[in-house]
């Protein structure tokens, strides 16, 4: 197995994007305007966050993450892609793939976390208000926001270590990017491990995350339910909607990608669509929801684009 190894080359040949030579450019166009409104929108809502310090509120500081995991996995993957389409280079170095496919691993498992803590934090402010202040402390937040990086990084770590200790006897990825499962799939070993570990990691973020999310907002509807003030009720609705519009966007784009490998039989079209959807709509979409649903991040946007208009 090691001498098939060391005379495996370290370029990789990734699967083709089957796209005409006449939508080569409106491909390009597409995917660099895509990338361009994922930057301009997050960090709007990122730079919004920042600079308005009435927006300094557990809420915000939880959401300013969410801007930050969606840009580290749209330049883990469009930049590569714009290359790919433009240069028709189907060719991409190890490090190169393993260090693309880590980004995207990072961001999909922080997407979840991340949304897992904002509804714990919302469930404190609607069904626990007058403890929201208590245990919603700057200390506790930065334990949370720890906590949420830490482990997305080390559940990725060890997802990668198990992958780069095997050594590999193939050097062509049938799809038009790189993560775990297709750089598996390059390793002529036993990988009951990693595929063990692999479905460990699925089910704890998705378990966390669905069951966390899923009791909250119980709890949120009983509570707004409960609450005879409708101005209260319709703030707490509307809060609510808009984190759960993003979880379910993430829930549906992510289930078609796990689907499309669970299944050998699918396409590489519709493994490679589905891929690349959960990779571009979220983070297209989650800041506009965001900036255009919660009056208090719409109102601030408003407010210093309005500075930067009329200086005087």
């Amino acid at each position: 197995m090691e001498n098939i190894s060391s005379n495996i080359t370290s370029i990789l040949t990734l699967g083709s994007l089957n796209i005409p030579p006449k939508s080569i450019y409106p491909a390009f166009i597409f995917a660099m305007l895509s990338y361009c409104l994922i930057i301009f929108c997050n960090l709007v809502i990122l730079l919004t966050i920042t600079i308005e310090k009435r927006l300094h509120e557990p809420m915000y500081l939880l959401l300013i993450n969410l801007p930050i995991n969606d840009l580290i996995g749209s330049t883990a993957f469009l930049p590569q892609l714009m290359n790919e389409i433009l240069s028709d280079s189907r060719s991409i170095s190890y490090p190169a793939c393993v260090t693309q496919a880590f980004f995207i691993h990072i961001y999909g498992g922080g997407t979840a976390l991340i949304l897992t803590a904002m509804a714990y934090d919302r469930y404190i402010a609607i069904c626990l208000p007058l403890r929201y202040n208590t245990i919603m402390t700057n200390t506790f937040l930065i334990k949370m926001i720890i906590l949420v990086w830490f482990s997305d990084l080390i559940l990725m770590v060890v997802l990668f270590y198990l992958l780069l200790r095997i050594p590999r006897c193939q050097s062509f990825i049938s799809n038009a990017y790189c993560d775990n499962p297709t750089l598996l799939r390059l390793v002529c070993a036993d990988t009951s491990i990693n595929n063990i570990y692999g479905l460990f990691i699925t089910a704890l973020l998705q378990g966390v995350s669905l069951v966390t999310v899923i009791y909250t907002y119980l709890q949120i509807l009983l509570t707004c339910l409960r609450n005879k003030r409708s101005d209260a009720k319709s703030k707490a609705i509307q809060t609510c909607a808009t984190h759960l519009t993003v979880f379910i966007i993430l829930e549906i784009t992510g289930l078609f990608t796990i689907l499309a490998y669970r299944f050998e039989k699918a396409s590489p079209f519709l493994r490679q669509m589905f891929g690349a959807s959960s990779l571009i709509i979220p983070p297209a979409l989650n800041p506009i929801i965001y900036g255009l649903k919660t009056k208090e991040i719409r109102s601030k946007i408003a407010l210093i684009f309005k500075r930067k208009v009329s200086p005087f």
